[in-house]
């Protein structure tokens, strides 16, 4: 457990903290515990609180609006659950779907995670050009389900009191 999910006096996802943040955050009560750890706790000499795995704030704090989660490479990996997008193996690098040199360029919406052996076979061709069909179409995730997934959420892990990211 390295990082708690940060949520919005209204419940909306706002960002992940270590676990230590998260713990001092509901000792300046700052900040509930909605979910904890079933197992772990924190102990000190005047204190025993569960580990928080989900904590959201007494207050609510303005966000200016997010419409577009920014693209990453690290954000494209755990887009496609690290899962090469041509053949499902592990994927560890990302390829263009159209190619860079030919005026591809580093979006959503063009690229996908791939193994090694994948992306050297495409190489500097469409998957069309190079007789290889993608096994899913690439999608621009949205800020709140970016953040879930770098959390390692899933949508059917969540508790019921939380809303669904849209």
């Amino acid at each position: 457990m390295r990082s708690s999910l940060v949520l919005n006096a209204g419940y909306e996802p706002l960002s992940a903290v270590s676990v230590q943040r998260a713990v001092v955050l509901v000792l300046q009560e700052k900040a509930l515990v909605e979910h904890a750890h079933p197992v772990f706790r924190v102990r000190a000499a005047s204190v025993e609180l569960p580990l928080p795995r989900v904590i959201r704030l007494r207050r609510y704090v303005r966000v200016p609006f997010r419409q577009r989660a920014p693209w990453s490479r690290r954000g494209v990996l755990v887009r496609d659950s690290h899962r090469c997008a041509y053949c499902g193996r592990r994927g560890t690098t990302v390829d263009h779907v159209q190619p860079r040199s030919r005026g591809g360029g580093d979006t959503w919406l063009n690229t996908v995670a791939a193994c090694a052996a994948c992306n050297h076979r495409k190489a500097d061709r469409t998957p069309e050009q190079a007789g290889m069909a993608l096994l899913f179409s690439p999608f621009e995730p949205t800020p709140e389900a970016t953040l879930m997934q770098a959390l390692g959420v899933s949508l059917d892990e969540l508790p019921d009191w939380l809303p669904l990211p849209a």
